[in-house]
């Protein structure tokens, strides 16, 4: 027989009172937790300044002229992008995946919450957090997701009152768009613009449904759904995110069918500093921007200074997308048949026989010697370890290469690489378009455009040719081309020599156009090293270049980016317009921190400046630049000067047309090693042909808008006879007049 119990009212009475202490002790608690969250004992919550203005790692973007972006500096790879500027079928993705009430709550999804709690106590473990949640804790929480559940506890607790918080102070759109401008999708790509470019190449505009589902799986995990190093899985995650799209209506249940049938369709393009267009450019500007905050002391509004890396600054620069590419083509395409030349030429010889000092020179320039020293290495243990044989990863115009060989032998391969570099810019304003600082910026990262210099050969005869003219010859005036000997400069008499020297008489144009070494020293003897240096420092030129009569064969220094811009000189009216690639910096917000404006000198008499492009026209049609018309089919109005250095160790070329002008330089690291054989080492063959390219694709380029038209002359009219047939008959009939060497202005 069973016992009854019966509970008396002030039992249940009891009983009632200890489960309301119960439930309010709970909810007292939790009140309690989440007021102690608010106020901050379990670490500050960002304030409402940082609500307005989170902050994340951006990286900064550099914008060409043609408003491509032409690469980042980041620590992360981030750039944030507007809400309208991204494919709603991400949006869309994102939703069915991750917070289906997304539009419906206000921060925290309460059914969502106690329906996870079931599920996990039932064992099917999910996460409970919307996408606003996951925003505060990507924004805000210094740390990563906590597994410790009494670390995780109050950082959720924090979760909830910033979601709440973010809900208050932005638009659905703004969460979302924050959202996937945040987030890591692995791969080194911080934000969906990072991860559309990094995976397929392209867009948050132009994404398609697959791309999108891919993306968004990868958020679950960044390495257990990458889709370059999990690939099956990532396609199954996929798959799966194609059916909830369905699912929810916002694509057809037939397209997410087809779409499954289908492979991730992956263009990989990791971003790197070593890659991408204008490696070298990029490296300079990064250099000259950190200079001008620091001369500048350009700060943000609480002094701190700005960080290139990190603070998202927007860089406006002159470079053209289409010119740069086409002049890193034209770089490639060349340069691979050059070196083939060369390796072909040295073929079963020893270029460093006699030179061994530069493998010892480059040995101790090098990063490894420098590591061996700081651990204390001997000489001698340094030496054996240069001379030891190990694998390693190489350079080659075919792509990198895995060889075995000693880290000497790795020394001699790369010296016996050509270099080569080409700067192309608009005359008339001083805007670099193009900038090619070298063959690979991964192996050979020094830039040969503005920070290495080289002799410039005869690409400096011009300037004593236009102090000549700018005194009153004529480009007909003819000289006999014989040696010619100054003296009364402190040095001993000097008198060139000469590479094939045209015999008799010739015209000053042609002695110009055919590199004539004897006529252009005739020339600076009638007009003094004095005023030519001056010329040349008026044209831009920042190396030392001592009032010497060799300089007129160019037998001083200077880089690529000195001597294009002393050459937009001839094109721009006699007017020195200062190379300049950067424009404007704008703060993340599109605040002006910095605008640059070139600096101008007038070096020259528009006449002079307008002879010289006809005098520099003449070396393509008649002289050493003569191959831009018989194998480029350049027809049109060019001039150009070819230069070519004592033992052919630099070759160089400077093209000028209305509209650009360049410079390109070709030789190897070291000046003694070389072509032997001046047909090989020439300008005219190193240098001239990557012109040609360039021009070429930029001719058939018709967006770029670059014409074949001529040179415009002198408003006022030409005063400088440029018919020779016409001069001379002028010097007949003023035989007699002590003048007839002069032309009459």
């Amino acid at each position: 027989m069973k016992q009854q119990t019966n509970l008396t009212t002030l039992d249940i009475k009891s009983y009632n009172k200890i489960f309301w202490k119960i439930i309010i002790g709970f909810f007292a608690f939790i009140v309690l937790v989440i007021g102690s969250t608010w106020l901050g004992l379990f670490g500050k919550l960002p304030s409402f300044r940082d609500l307005e203005n989170p902050k994340s790692n951006q990286a900064s973007v550099i914008y060409t002229v043609d408003k491509a972006e032409l690469g980042n500096y980041f620590s992360q790879n981030r750039s944030n992008v507007h809400y309208q500027d991204i494919n709603p079928i991400l949006f869309n993705t994102l939703i069915a995946t991750e917070d289906t009430r997304f539009n419906d709550h206000s921060g925290i999804d309460f059914r969502r919450t106690f329906t996870i709690i079931f599920y996990n106590l039932i064992g099917k473990k999910q996460g409970a957090s919307t996408i606003t949640q996951q925003l505060a804790l990507n924004l805000f929480s210094k740390e990563a997701r906590q597994k410790s559940l009494l670390k995780r506890i109050p950082q959720k607790l924090k979760e909830l009152i910033v979601a709440v918080r973010l809900e208050r102070n932005y638009t659905k759109e703004e969460i979302i768009t924050m959202y996937l401008n945040t987030v890591d999708f692995g791969n080194n790509s911080y934000g969906i613009k990072a991860a559309t470019k990094t995976y397929f190449n392209t867009t948050p505009k132009n994404v398609t449904p697959s791309q999108a589902a891919v993306l968004i799986g990868i958020l679950k995990g960044t390495s257990m759904y990458s889709p370059t190093r999990n690939p099956q899985r990532a396609l199954e995650r996929r798959n799966l995110i194609l059916s909830k799209l369905a699912d929810a209506g916002y694509i057809p249940q037939t397209e997410a069918e087809e779409l499954k049938k289908e492979d991730l369709g992956l263009k990989f393009n990791p971003s790197s500093h070593n890659e991408g267009m204008a490696t070298y450019f990029r490296a300079i500007l990064k250099q000259d921007i950190q200079k001008t905050f620091e001369d500048l002391t350009i700060t943000k509004a609480d002094g701190t200074p700005y960080d290139l890396y990190r603070d998202g600054l927007k860089i406006y620069t002159t470079i053209n997308s289409k010119m740069q590419q086409y002049a890193e083509e034209a770089q490639r395409e060349y340069m691979q048949n050059l070196q083939e030349q060369f390796t072909k030429h040295w073929q079963n010889q020893n270029p460093f026989k006699g030179h061994e000092n530069l493998l010892i020179k480059g040995m101790k320039l090098s990063e490894r010697y420098k590591a061996l020293k700081e651990d204390g290495k001997t000489e001698e243990e340094i030496k054996q370890d240069f001379n030891t044989p190990q694998q390693m990863e190489l350079f080659s115009w075919k792509g990198n290469i895995t060889a075995t060989l000693t880290p000497m032998d790795s020394i001699k391969y790369y010296k016996m690489f050509l270099r080569n570099a080409m700067m192309t810019m608009d005359p008339t304003n001083g805007e670099v378009r193009a900038w090619v600082g070298g063959i690979n910026f991964e192996h050979f990262k020094y830039d040969q455009v503005q920070m290495g210099t080289r002799q410039v050969g005869s690409t400096a005869k011009p300037f004593t040719y236009a102090v000549g003219i700018d005194n009153g010859f004529s480009p007909c005036y003819k000289v006999s081309n014989t040696p010619v000997t100054i003296d009364g400069y402190g040095t001993e008499p000097w008198t060139p020599r000469a590479y094939n020297p045209i015999p008799g008489t010739i015209t000053l144009r042609k002695a110009l156009a055919n590199s004539q070494n004897y006529v252009t020293a005739w020339v600076m003897k009638q007009v003094q090293p004095t005023v030519v240096a001056q010329l040349i420092k008026r044209m831009g030129i920042t190396t030392d270049v001592p009032a010497v009569p060799s300089i007129c064969l160019g037998t001083f220094n200077a880089s690529v980016f000195d001597m294009t811009g002393a050459y937009s000189a001839f094109v721009n009216k006699g007017v020195w317009t200062e190379p300049i690639y950067l424009t404007r910096i704008e703060d993340k917000n599109g605040n002006v921190l910095y605008e640059r404006k070139p600096k101008i000198v007038v070096a020259l008499n528009e006449q002079t400046a307008y002879a010289m492009t006809y005098m520099l026209k003449g070396v393509v049609q008649e002289g050493t630049g003569h191959r831009l018309q018989y194998k480029y089919g350049l027809f049109n109005p060019i001039g150009g000067k070819t230069g070519t250095t004592n033992d052919n160790s630099d070759g160089w070329f400077m093209g000028i047309t209305p509209q650009l002008v360049s410079g390109v330089w070709t030789g190897c690291e070291d000046r003694d090693i070389h072509f032997r054989s001046t047909n090989l080492g020439e300008g005219a063959n190193t240098a001239l042909p990557i012109f040609g390219l360039f021009m070429k694709k930029v001719y058939a380029d018709a967006s770029l808008k670059i014409t074949k038209n001529d040179f415009t002359a002198p408003k006022t009219g030409n005063t400088i006879t440029l018919d020779c047939n016409q001069y001379q008959n002028q010097k007949s009939e003023t035989e007699s007049t002590p003048t007839d060497e002069r032309l009459n202005f």
